[in-house]
């Protein structure tokens, strides 16, 4: 008999603007649902809109074509007493938390697994939210939280699920290495063959950014240098405006720039409408403070197009590939300096970097089995 799974998760599709969460979930049913009976349970709206799903019906199952089964929570189920009713009348054999500190999808599903005695493995992802970097962040309430789950024996009632090492480590740190865990990366998306160079013109570049206007994504770091590069410039910014304050700040930089810089904000995207938005650049940038997977990262190399990003992802060693920069934060000159070189490719040199680009996560995926890893961590 098919096992069966229940996965929650705050956002997903055909939610956007949670960014790699929704990806890594969704990637996830997609990769799982002939081997397992999968069920979602989100919420019926996108990351910060008042407004539901259009055409979706919320608080009832939905069969998708695929088999999976999907519930959208209106607000007005999020409550403890209609969670535990759709953990009962689905009776899982496995549950599978995507988040660390969501109140309604980690923290009521792991203490109705704590006083309700649930017979099935309860599997949890932190994904990245045990970085110190996503820490510092509401940092008070999350050292609470954490304080709880210990002294409640939470983390000896789980199996731990990490993406990559540092993540292992992360876990490992805070609640101890005798918790039950597995390293097991997040699976990718589908690898279509090399889609193409762009044409590129020495001391020039087309850069693009994609994330969430947060501290974390570090959008500011990169603002600050992009005068010293002295090169023609332009940047685009594709995300959601999080931080209204922290787009103010990142504004007022962007006002002092001379000429040869030139900056757009064109606000959050689809997923589906990234491919083209990233066809129309050189490069791909992102400063940032930590990241799980970096499905913006996997998505601009499966474009074709190298990635300047900081050495807090698990995308490592792309230099010396003709892949990318991975940089440390504490050396903005190196940042300066991969960029003047971005910039100084003639168009012979780009498509060698393109096309370097898209082999290096065509091979990744094609040379992965990650498929036998899962049916063993759901066992």
């Amino acid at each position: 008999m098919q096992k069966s799974i229940l996965l929650f998760t705050d956002w997903y599709e055909p939610g956007f603007k949670a960014g790699g969460p929704i990806r890594s979930c969704s990637n996830f049913v997609n990769q799982m649902k002939e081997a397992y009976q999968i069920y979602v349970l989100t919420t019926d709206r996108d990351l910060n809109d008042n407004e539901p799903y259009s055409g979706i019906a919320a608080d009832t199952w939905i069969e998708q074509e695929n088999g999976v089964k999907i519930y959208y929570c209106s607000p007005a189920k999020l409550n403890w007493k209609d969670l535990h009713s759709r953990i009962n009348e689905v009776e899982a054999d496995f549950i599978y938390l995507n988040s660390m500190f969501s109140r309604f999808f980690t923290i009521y599903p792991l203490l109705m697994n704590k006083f309700n005695n649930y017979k099935g493995k309860v599997v949890l992802s932190p994904r990245g939210m045990l970085k110190q970097s996503a820490l510092q962040f509401k940092s008070p309430k999350k050292k609470v939280f954490l304080s709880l789950f210990k002294t409640l024996g939470l983390h000896k009632k789980v199996h731990f699920h990490a993406t990559d090492d540092t993540e292992q480590e992360d876990i490992a740190r805070r609640f101890g290495t005798a918790v039950s865990s597995s390293m097991i990366p997040n699976f990718p998306a589908y690898v279509g063959n090399y889609p193409g160079s762009i044409e590129k013109s020495k001391g020039e570049l087309k850069m693009i950014f994609i994330g969430r206007l947060h501290p974390i994504k570090n959008l500011d770091f990169l603002l600050k240098l992009l005068p010293e590069a002295r090169r023609n410039i332009s940047l685009t910014i594709i995300g959601n405006e999080e931080y209204a304050a922290y787009v103010e700040d990142c504004k007022k930089i962007i006002a002092a720039y001379p000429p040869n810089i030139q900056v757009v904000f064109e606000g959050e995207i689809p997923n589906q409408q990234l491919p083209a938005r990233l066809a129309q650049h050189h490069i791909f940038v992102s400063p940032t403070r930590g990241e799980n997977f970096g499905h913006a990262i996997f998505e601009a190399l499966k474009a074709g197009r190298p990635v300047l990003i900081s050495d807090q992802t698990p995308w490592k060693g792309l230099q010396s590939l003709k892949v990318g920069w991975d940089l440390p934060l504490g050396n903005p000159q190196a940042f300066i300096e991969a960029i003047q070189q971005a910039a100084d490719l003639d168009q012979e040199g780009f498509g060698e970097w393109s096309y370097a680009a898209w082999k290096h996560v065509h091979d990744f995926v094609t040379q992965t089995d990650l498929k036998a890893a899962y049916n063993k961590l759901f066992s």
